[in-house]
């Protein structure tokens, strides 16, 4: 279950006004090293909560207050943190790691051979997760599968075999998005997990598939919409639609590397990728040769480029510095507020790089255009 615990690191807690408790107790059994605590970490109304409990006689019970369900995540200390061989002990998921949908109920969690191999009792809302991850297992096996073997092909500098095993990769997760989370939320929307699994489904992808997310995150309970993460989904699902292909890019107007206003209006009537990236941002800077292929190519057909920069304030030197060691030859604008760039809120960009690309008339054709994506895309509209 591995991709619970990546989850958990932006999942929160359905959002309730009443506070209920829950009584989670634990029993070790046939441990083969002796665990001293457990620690237990959780969301409760948005707040981060780290709770712990001593074992003793092989038990152990954490309790605490929830709003609603929501995904808990179980960590074994053992009593030597080193391993056989002396050295300090490597913690494992599998071994060492038990998440469980917690709920106000008293609830038994048993630990059978390892701490990480457990059995949970009493929680109505983990059985909707157990089904889940379920479902979602024999992909996980198939991505893991397909990992290794990209992996094989990296360390083979095989270019063309990394791309075709990188389509297969995108392919399988998303058939497993679609039928499993997205499918879950939708035949289920008044389970607890519901929304939990439509998070799982949008991700932390910007380019989300409104026409598939909106109609089942309508379907939730209104007070599950209003919730912390409902609502956060739901201004995602909002802000998706308004950057979504075919909308009309919004105005803006920001300063150059020299001081000087410029506004996207500016560039109508030519084909043009709204570039966001950073100086900082190794993966932008990655992608900057293959950005810079594409302006030489197309530039005397018509096309044009605006970046704009995430650099942090009083990093104008590094910002100019990258513009000039990756040879990016187009307009530039950038407040140099980093995540708070005014532009790239507007868009909703939460990670980077992150482009849009718009036609003459400012409509967007396209979105996160990366790598041979970007150089088709192209090619097919300047084709003649």
């Amino acid at each position: 279950m591995k991709i619970w615990l990546l989850s958990l690191c932006f999942s929160l807690p359905l959002l309730s006004s009443a506070q209920q408790q829950f009584t989670l107790n634990g029993e070790l059994k046939n441990q083969k090293d002796a665990i001293a605590t457990v620690y237990l970490f959780y969301y409760n109304n948005g707040e981060r909560k780290v709770d712990s409990a001593k074992v003793s006689a092989g038990k152990y019970q954490l309790t605490g207050s929830l709003a609603d369900p929501t995904l808990a995540t179980l960590r074994a200390r053992y009593v030597s943190e080193k391993s056989a061989d002396g050295k300090a002990r490597a913690y494992n998921f599998k071994r060492d790691i038990a998440q469980l949908f917690v709920e106000a109920a008293p609830i038994q969690i048993s630990h059978l051979d390892s701490f990480g191999n457990y059995e949970v009792k009493g929680s109505k809302s983990d059985l909707d997760y157990r089904a889940l991850d379920k479902a979602a297992q024999p992909y996980y096996n198939q991505l893991q599968t397909l990992y290794a073997q990209y992996n094989d092909l990296r360390l083979k500098n095989d270019a063309a075999a990394m791309n075709a095993k990188a389509a297969e990769l995108m392919a399988i997760e998303k058939e497993m998005k679609e039928k499993v989370f997205l499918g879950f939320s939708r035949e289920h929307s008044q389970s607890p997990v519901a929304l939990f699994a439509l998070e799982q489904f949008v991700g932390d992808d910007p380019d989300i598939n409104v026409q598939l997310a909106e109609p089942v995150f309508k379907q939730l309970p209104e007070a599950v919409r209003k919730s912390v993460e409902g609502n956060e989904i739901g201004n995602r699902i909002a802000q998706a639609k308004i950057t979504a292909i075919g909308s009309e890019a919004m105005e803006f107007t920001q300063p150059d590397t020299s001081g000087n206003p410029v506004s996207l209006s500016s560039f109508r009537g030519k084909y043009v990728l709204l570039d966001f990236w950073a100086s900082w941002c190794g993966p932008c800077r990655q992608e900057n040769p293959n950005v810079v292929r594409a302006f030489q190519k197309y530039r005397n057909k018509g096309f044009e480029i605006l970046g704009v920069s995430l650099d942090k304030p009083n990093d104008k030197v590094k910002w100019l510095k990258a513009i000039h060691d990756d040879g990016l030859a187009w307009t530039h604008v950038s407040d140099l507020q980093y995540w708070n760039n005014a532009v790239a809120k507007q868009y909703g960009v939460q990670a980077i790089p992150q482009n849009f690309l718009l036609d003459p008339q400012g409509r967007i054709i396209g979105k996160n255009l990366r790598g041979d994506e970007l150089q088709k895309k192209l090619a097919e509209i300047y084709k003649d």
